[in-house]
């Protein structure tokens, strides 16, 4: 592999070698920085949400902000960073492919989120560093992660109604929640990301929940980086 010439203003991935296994020793490094308090505005006046998508045969990473009034949830901006793909996919290091895109999403919005929602792992992730919590460990933003599937730990089913949830344990530690969204749908897999605790982590979920399974802000990002609908600025740097 060939590490990221360029994560556009961010220390990403500070004395990476471009190698897997200096990927996994830096995410054990980075998860220590991570922070499991609530350490955010209140009240949220904004919230994003962050999602990726590819094009071209996976050529081009493809990424999404939409950011959102947190009350009304209106949208306010929404834009797409569209980058070459500097790496294959690697189980487990998501966020070394995805994550320069990310940044530069991040950077196209006017002013920044109180709250960042990333579509992906939290915490859940077996060295604690999934996409969001790399995500507001490099932006310093309060972060957590919504996955549509889990990727590690053991949970029982939580109950039928929406905010229902069960707690997902991985190596006999907490590391998220299985939430139920909507009847009749498979439930979310949220974890904190960093400034975030786990059990506000996910009472944000549930807030901002509008109808559907995913919350406005990662649902609305995965309609633009899966290109159900046009963003309103795009960008691939030479």
């Amino acid at each position: 592999m060939v590490a990221p010439s360029s994560t556009h203003g961010f220390e990403a991935f500070p004395g990476w070698d471009g190698s897997v296994a200096g990927a996994r020793t830096l995410q054990a490094q980075l998860a220590a920085q991570v922070v499991l308090e609530d350490v955010f505005p209140r009240p949220l006046r904004t919230v994003a949400g962050f999602d990726v998508g590819f094009e071209d045969q996976g050529d081009i990473t493809r990424a999404a902000v939409v950011l959102l009034d947190a009350e009304s949830l209106q949208t306010l901006e929404s834009h797409v960073a569209r980058l070459p793909t500097a790496m294959p996919y690697v189980p487990g290091l998501l966020s070394f492919r995805e994550l320069p895109a990310l940044l530069l999403a991040l950077e196209m919005l006017s002013q920044p989120p109180d709250l960042a929602m990333v579509d992906g792992q939290g915490i859940a992730h077996p060295r604690r560093l999934g996409i969001a919590a790399h995500f507001g460990v490099a932006t310093g933003l309060p972060s957590l992660g919504v996955a549509k599937s889990v990727l590690v730990g053991d949970f029982d089913a939580p109950g039928p109604a929406r905010g229902d949830r069960s707690p997902i344990t991985h190596r006999g530690e907490l590391v998220g929640f299985a939430l139920r969204s909507k009847l009749r749908c498979n439930p979310l897999i949220v974890s904190p990301g960093h400034r975030v605790s786990l059990t506000t982590a996910a009472e944000l979920v549930v807030r901002f929940l509008a109808g559907y399974r995913l919350p406005e802000p990662t649902r609305l990002a995965d309609r633009l980086a899966s290109r159900r609908e046009a963003g309103r600025s795009s960008t691939l740097p030479r």
